[in-house]
């Protein structure tokens, strides 16, 4: 039976099976399940499929959310790529405008996928179906992009943290973003090795992010936070691929963002006491939605 407790004991795993990442992982959650692999991809589609439809509405819907503080950029975005003007191109371009679509849609209570959590739960999905339009990557490949995704998100989860009120935002979008940019590598035909040394870049580049939501509420700063670590796991997966490593490992990157989180003090960590949560505006932001929540009460 497969079990990795780290990204050492993961690339280890791919060498002796000869198998991607992806594979690793539909292996060991057969082998924990007990059901058959067919069944688990097949369970995984589904998450798939629902990201889908939150990109597909999310590009549509412009309605603002229930907090009246985000809502309708990705329609913007959208047609800001339709006309050309996009600085980043297409891949990228749109990978922001799924990955707002995506935020937005949490923020005004659709279904979306967590991954790994609803705070950070735009990149994957941004990156995933912008390399499907993009690149021409099928969608049972993106599936099992999904299964490289987890099994990352796997290791991180069980050696650091994933949430914000852990270890600050360098633990979700921070981890989201890792994770983006090993699936990318992988789903481009790179190696195990380079979707690890993605892993490590796009982590490094995100560590000590603090989680500072405006009334706490995971809008603002989250969602243009989701869209910006698009644009890192895309970096990250080009780095790799180009043969570039991480001079510090991806266990050790792994680490050092769980001793981060740990000496983070408390008002950095989604408690909303500290950093853009009390900024002049963001203050004002919070008194008015207090107040028109105390009203409607």
């Amino acid at each position: 039976m497969i079990e990795i407790n780290s990204m050492h004991e993961l690339l280890q795993a791919c060498r002796r099976e000869k198998s991607t990442i992806g594979e690793i992982m539909l292996q060991m959650e057969g082998n924990k399940s007990g059901k058959e692999t067919s069944t688990i991809f097949d369970m995984m589609k589904e998450r798939l499929w629902t990201m889908k439809q939150s990109v597909e509405k999310g590009t549509k819907d412009d309605s603002i959310a229930p907090s009246g503080i985000s809502g309708g950029d990705s329609v913007k975005m959208v047609d800001y790529i339709n006309r050309g003007e996009a600085l980043s191109g297409h891949l990228i371009g749109d990978a922001m405008s799924y990955s707002l679509a995506v935020s937005e849609s949490n923020a005004r209570m659709d279904v979306i996928v967590a991954t790994p959590t609803a705070g950070a739960a735009g990149i994957l999905p941004g990156i995933l179906f912008s390399i499907h339009k993009n690149n021409n990557i099928p969608l049972n490949n993106l599936v099992m992009g999904l299964f490289t995704a987890s099994m990352l998100g796997y290791v991180i989860a069980n050696r650091s943290f994933i949430s914000g009120a852990a270890g600050g935002c360098q633990a979700e979008v921070g981890s989201a973003t890792a994770m983006a940019a090993g699936t990318i590598v992988e789903l481009n035909g790179g190696t195990p090795e380079q979707a690890v040394h993605a892993t490590a870049i796009a982590m490094k580049s995100l560590l000590g992010l603090v989680c500072d939501p405006v009334a706490g509420l995971v809008e603002v700063p989250c969602i243009k936070r989701n869209v910006i670590g698009t644009s890192i796991a895309f970096s990250a997966a080009d780095i790799a691929l180009a043969g570039i490593e991480s001079r510090i490992p991806c266990d050790e990157v792994i680490e050092t963002m769980y001793n981060i989180g740990k000496e983070m003090p408390g008002n950095l960590k989604e408690t909303a006491l500290g950093g853009l949560a009390m900024t002049k505006t963001g203050q004002e932001v919070k008194q008015k939605l207090f107040r028109r929540w105390c009203h409607n009460e």
